[in-house]
């Protein structure tokens, strides 16, 4: 039985991280940080995890890690990099905010707009998108989570690239994104009256910080410089992200290509030719479920994918990290069905 450790527990992703871990065979949580809850039970915060026996919230300095074997940060960007150069260096760490997903000090500044303030932890970090590092993983001491619509939209194209089936210089992502995905603080526009009964673009014309993981990751495959276009949008769900990806090349090919890709993967359904996915099918599981549909314009393809953002897309895709990283079966904890209806 492994001891864990979870900062930022009263956020979203680290509620999940709790849901997840508490049907876990080998892992137990052994301490439980969220700074501005300290002192509450985790059930006055999450009612709906009253039922579990678990460790009152503290704060982050009053956490004995000398037993821990691996923690989980699920803290605010810029936060997560200081709290990180801190902990004992020998401890294992998952880190889900965006501090250590470029390996470019320069690129982090770029999209973040601070230096970034724990060079030698970077240094070390192995980007965590698990069915493609997963060996590095297996040894990593510390593991970046990948942003959740970045990992949607490289699942999708990270086999098509690597194969040369797609034209890459046209490829285009439209993505849509349930609103937990913007972290549980107050806004204003995420109020109900103000994103309800319909939804929007933001972050357009190429400044989502994602697209620096999109940037390095395509690059580094393709051996050239590769730059999509990619605009989000904000849609009235809690849950959820559905890429729609527009590219130029052979459907038929590109099916084959991403169900060879996948084949022996748990947790990636490449669904039949034709067929699209829904995030409604994907709900509150570490699964991904892709598509591809021949457009009526020759020679393009329209590939889509739907993710559960909070699981897969974050906190499921932490664990899937962690199992690796604890010598524990990758499933582990993570085979639930979606949620439906």
């Amino acid at each position: 039985m492994h001891n864990i450790a979870i900062l930022g527990a009263s956020g979203y992703t680290g509620a999940e991280l709790i849901r997840l871990i508490a049907g876990h065979s080998s892992m137990q949580i052994k301490a439980l940080g969220a700074n501005s809850k300290a002192g509450q039970p985790l059930g006055a915060v999450f009612p709906h995890l009253r039922h579990l026996d678990l460790p009152p919230l503290v704060t982050m300095d009053q956490i004995d890690f000398s037993g821990i074997d691996l923690c989980f940060c699920a803290l605010p960007h810029k936060t997560s990099q200081e709290v990180i150069a801190a902990l004992p260096k020998d401890l294992k760490i998952v880190d889900l905010s965006a501090d250590f997903r470029l390996r470019d000090p320069a690129e982090y500044e770029r999209w973040y707009g601070n230096p970034h303030a724990a060079l030698e932890q970077q240094k070390e970090a192995v980007y965590g998108l698990t069915e493609f590092y997963r060996e590095e993983i297996r040894s990593a001491r510390l593991v970046a989570g990948t942003g959740c619509n970045a990992a949607t939209g490289q699942f999708a194209l990270r086999p098509l690239i690597e194969a040369g089936v797609i034209d890459l210089d046209e490829i285009i992502l439209d993505l849509k994104c349930a609103v937990s995905g913007a972290g549980r603080a107050l806004k204003e526009n995420l109020l109900h009256a103000e994103l309800s009964e319909g939804y929007h673009p933001y972050a357009i014309g190429g400044t989502h910080r994602h697209l620096g993981e999109f940037d390095q990751e395509f690059s580094a495959i393709a051996g050239r410089e590769v730059k999509v276009q990619f605009t989000p949008h904000l849609i009235p769900a809690n849950r959820g992200i559905l890429a729609t990806i527009y590219v130029k090349g052979d459907a038929q090919v590109i099916h084959k290509t991403l169900e060879k890709a996948y084949l022996d993967e748990p947790f990636i359904e490449v669904i039949p030719m034709g067929e699209v996915p829904s995030t409604r099918h994907t709900r509150g599981s570490n699964f991904c479920h892709i598509g591809v549909a021949a457009d009526r314009i020759a020679g393009r393809a329209i590939v889509t994918a739907a993710l559960d953002n909070l699981t897969k897309g974050s906190s499921g895709q932490a664990l899937q990290n962690a199992n690796l990283m604890l010598n524990i079966a990758e499933t582990e904890g993570l085979m639930m069905a979606p949620l439906f209806p």
